[in-house]
């Protein structure tokens, strides 16, 4: 879970994480955690879109007219953005709205930006994502995928950058998501709860020490914190001279094959993520290693042709990429895991 939220964070075109897990296991701990790891960002000033000073990719229409009359646009900077989706939100709230109160005092039709703003160049959280509408998850989807918003109100017309890292998570005992959107996820990972007693005791142990005196417990873990942010910001600034080798490449996209894939986007993120996984540990090459580890994630959620179906563990992706890799294909997943990483 924390290797997707990392390789999302260095490389947002991955496309997301989808973590489905047993109750209680820190999902959303863990998300929220993610947003201190990131870096502040340069912003315009005052614009609900936090538009970036110097690309007009991720600029609102007015900040990119500003600048092209030549106009001085003043910056600041703010953290990255960390938005959560209530499951009560409505689309108006999700996209953006009419702006009532100037339609009545001003006699102006004005918008007003909605959740999907506030999360440009952030992370939008999904908090029980399987119980949210489906024509929501689309909406959330299309925006992710594409990095804009258009929304059609009352006579006017808006469109405005909405690139973030789409986080969603559930509880599988609630419902999955239809194939076709699990399939717009970049990654998805499951979180089964720790059955080792050594491990639940540590776990409860640090929690005790949090609630006693969290001033102190920060201070002690801001050292590895600030370790990791360095690791995160150098690894985006090395991920566009990673290379992945024409083999590797064949063989990914024959594993998609094998394991009978619609589409293209397991392909693609797939490479995308194994690069990640290379700037991340601080190296301009992909080895199969890379893609052992990530493959499992990319690919699992994009086998279920039957909505009835369960999401596969992963055991037929490790068994593909064994056969095309020829490697031992009866080794379990958890022990194929194991042996990637080290």
């Amino acid at each position: 879970m924390k290797l997707a939220l990392l390789l999302n964070v260095i490389d947002p075109r991955i496309g997301g994480v989808m973590i489905m897990g047993d109750r209680g296991t820190g999902k959303s701990t863990t998300i929220r955690a993610l947003a201190d790891l990131l870096p502040g960002i340069d912003v315009v000033a005052g614009d609900p879109y936090n538009s970036c000073p110097n690309d007009p990719d991720l600029q609102s229409t007015e900040v990119r007219q500003n600048i092209e009359e030549g106009k001085n646009v003043d910056t600041e900077q703010r953290q990255v953005p960390m938005v959560d989706l209530p499951l009560g939100a409505t689309e108006d709230r999700l996209c953006g709205t009419i702006d009532i109160e100037k339609a009545l005092s001003e006699g102006v039709r004005a918008f007003e930006p909605g959740l999907l703003a506030k999360a440009n160049r952030g992370l939008l959280y999904v908090d029980e994502v399987n119980l949210l509408d489906d024509h929501l998850v689309d909406v959330l989807l299309d925006s992710a995928a594409s990095g804009w918003n258009t929304v059609e109100r009352e006579g006017i017309s808006v469109r405005h950058p909405a690139r973030f890292v789409l986080i969603g998570s559930g509880n599988p005992e609630e419902g999955e998501l239809r194939p076709q959107l699990l399939d717009r996820f970049g990654m998805s990972v499951e979180v089964r709860t720790v059955r080792d007693a050594e491990l639940r005791v540590k776990v409860v142990d640090q929690r005790t020490s949090f609630d006693n005196d969290p001033d102190t417990f920060s201070e002690n873990a801001q050292s590895n914190q600030d370790s990791l942010q360095k690791k995160v910001i150098d690894a985006q600034s090395l991920l566009n001279e990673v290379e992945l080798d024409d083999d590797l490449r064949l063989s990914i996209s024959a594993i998609c094959g094998e394991l009978d894939v619609d589409g293209l986007r397991g392909d693609i993120v797939t490479n995308r993520a194994s690069r990640a996984l290379a700037a991340f540990e601080g190296r301009r090459e992909v080895t199969e290693k890379d893609i052992a580890r990530v493959i499992s994630c990319s690919l699992r959620h994009r086998l279920r042709k039957d909505p009835l179906e369960q999401v596969d563990s992963g055991d037929r992706v490790v068994k593909a990429f064994c056969k095309i890799f020829e490697h031992n294909e009866n080794i379990d997943i958890s022990e194929f895991e194991l042996a990637m990483e080290n």
